[in-house]
Parts: structure tokens; sequence; C-alpha cells
């Protein structure tokens, strides 16, 4: 059924093909190796269309990553066309990739109940077949345990006149789809708006949720005491600028050369404007010429999130930092020995806390830094 429409919305909106793929090669792997040796967590849900419920998932705090592919049936590495055709016994999938310490397993499930219609056995929306139908899949006990707690906490709470049939079951292979598939919502956004809007499913989740629908997502948080956090909407209005705002919550970029710390060279560190959590070292700061920071490197492993970008006519790699999520810029493989790494960051998303100040701001340990 997506098939036929996405024919029909190609020939009403050709402009959409610009980034499309018409290629149907795959990739050997879609998951980065950074996200392998990451302490990560893994989660895989069944949704419908899988552009759709990736899409839900990038945008949930603590997600890292989220992956459509197939997985649930028999064949081994199969075709969008042979999972398509509901000859496999595969569904259409996404894996994601999440950080514990900033997101529990319960907020995706509480994402991901919002993203569906649970109680429809015979597919999603437009979609219709048993490869388009819903399913958590499990990849341990706990998660059984937390996926059977939820589901049944949602049928009592009567929000459903049926019953809910999405199935939970065993996580098994899990088959990448084609690169073509991967982040369509980016790729390709006015196809995959038209889409959205003309299967029904944001009409469907806004009348079954209301103002429930949009997720208050600090309920689900699991960093504990970890001093770093994405804020809410409101309160990132109120300590943002306009043009920190526009770069950290819109992925805007802020004028060369016309910016705060593109010509700073005090010794000190760099942080996220909005969380606070450190991310670059003015010891790995060079100047590029482009007119905006540049680094060699992270202050710490980990401490920067890549995605791709698809907004240019070629694809980029995005950089976010870890907790907040906030857009700080570009990577490029450009820059100078001994790396090779560009990080152009935006002055928009950063603080600076000069050498003199670590110790009161409370970022004494990266004293050594400058000794």
């Amino acid at each position: 059924m997506r098939k036929m429409l996405t024919i029909s919305i190609a020939a009403a909106i050709a402009i959409g093909a610009l980034f499309a793929n018409a290629g149907d090669h795959r990739e050997i792997s879609r998951t980065p190796a950074s996200l392998k040796d990451r302490n990560l967590s893994v989660a895989t849900f069944a949704g419908g269309c899988f552009w759709c419920v990736e899409a839900g998932f990038e945008e949930v705090p603590g997600v890292v990553e989220a992956v459509s592919g197939y997985t649930g049936g028999n064949a081994k590495d199969p075709t969008y066309e042979q999972v398509s055709s509901g000859s496999t016994g595969h569904l259409e999938s996404v894996e994601v990739y999440y950080d514990p310490k900033r997101i529990s397993y319960e907020g995706l499930l509480a994402a991901f109940w919002r993203m569906i219609d649970p109680t429809d056995a015979g597919g999603q929306f437009v979609d219709r077949g048993g490869q388009y139908t819903t399913a958590i899949f499990y990849h341990d006990g706990q998660q059984k345990r937390a996926a059977e707690k939820s589901r049944d906490a949602l049928q009592a709470s009567g929000r459903y006149d049926k019953p809910i049939v999405t199935a939970i079951r065993p996580a098994g292979s899990f088959y990448p789809a084609e690169d073509y598939h991967q982040d369509y919502h980016t790729k390709n956004p006015i196809r995959y708006k038209f889409y959205r809007y003309r299967s029904g499913r944001d009409q469907y989740l806004e009348k079954t949720w209301g103002k429930e629908l949009k997720l208050d997502y600090s309920e689900y948080s699991a960093a504990g005491g970890d001093p770093y956090h994405k804020l809410s909407d409101v309160e990132l209005h109120k300590r943002l600028t306009p043009l920190q705002y526009e770069v950290t919550q819109e992925e805007g970029t802020e004028r060369p050369f016309h910016n705060e710390y593109w010509n700073e060279k005090r010794p000190g560190i760099y942080v996220d404007v909005v969380s606070g959590e450190p991310l670059f070292s003015s010891k790995d700061k060079y100047d590029s010429g482009t007119g905006w920071p540049s680094f060699i490197r992270p202050l710490e492993e980990g401490a920067i999130v890549e995605k791709r970008d698809f907004k240019l006519i070629y694809p980029r790699t995005e950089v976010r930092s870890r907790y907040a999520d906030s857009h700080l810029g570009h990577l490029f493989d450009d820059g100078p020995e001994p790396t090779g790494l560009r990080y152009c960051v935006n002055s928009a998303a950063l603080r600076f806390i000069p050498k003199d100040e670590l110790q009161q701001a409370g970022y004494g340990q990266y004293l050594s830094l400058f000794k």
C-alpha cells in the first residue's frame, strides 16, 4: 500500500526526488562502530511504516541512533521488495540505540505507544498486511517484563475500546534496510510529510492521546545524579538567546567570522551552552579559515554524538552533544594531523570557560590539561 501511495506522491511532487536513491544496494552495516563501542543499550520495535517509527524515536532524548530494518521472519538478509510482499514473515522494524543513563526502557515504551495503533491486527493505517503489524521485540527478561507491564497498564487505562494486539516477542536477527530507507524523513522531507499526512497516522494519534501525545521525558530520565540533561522547551526559551535556540534546537547556522569564539585564543574549555557538559579544549582548537570555531577532537571520548545530515545535496555528519542533544555543527575529514578531523562548531552552541575560572566553575578536573 505504501509503495502505491509513494508513487502517487512522486507524481504530485517530483521535487521531492532530489535526494532519493534509486539504487537498491545494501550497506554492509548500518550500525556505526562508535555505537557498538559505547555503553549503549538496544531496543527493537515494529510499528508499521519504519520511516515514521525511526523518525519518532530519533526525537526521543537519549536515543543516539535509530535504524530501519526487518526482523521477526525466516528469510536471511531480505530485501524491501521481499518483505513488502509479505512472503518472508518479517516486520518492518526499527532498532534503537539509546543511552540508559539518559532514558529508561520504560521511556521508550511510552514513546512507542504514542506512535502506533496497538489495536490493529491487520497492519498500520494505510499499510496493510502482517509485515506492517506492531510488535515489541525484547532483548532480555527485564525488557520483556517492562513491555508486558506497560501493555497491561495501557489496556487497563480505558484509552482504547478494543483489545491491544501488539505482540511481545523475543528479539532475533535484525537486518538493516536498504540505505535509501534510512533517515527517509530527512532525505526526502516533502515525500515523507505528504505520505505521513495521507496515512492518517497523526490524525489518529492526536485524537487518541490529545494533550498527552507530547511526552514529558523527565519522568523517564535514568540519569540519576548526572548534572547534564536536556531542558524543557519552556526552560530553553528562558535560558537561551534567539540565536542560541535557533542553532541548538533548530539546527541553525550562525554567520562565519561574526560569532563569539571563532577567533578566541585564550586557554580553556568549551562546554554545551544548554547543559554545561564539557565538549572541547582550546588545546585542540585551530584556525581552519572557515570563520567558525574548529577542533581536531572532542575533549572526552563519547562527548559527541554523530548523526547523518541530508539537508544539502550531499550527506554530512552532524555533531550533537551527548546529554542535552544540542546541535553543535558538523564533522569533516579535512582537518590537520594527528586526527585529520575538523569539528566545525557554532559559537552559539558553546560557552567558553577560561583556564583561570575552571576551578570556580566546577571544572577543576581539567586544569591539568594546561600545566
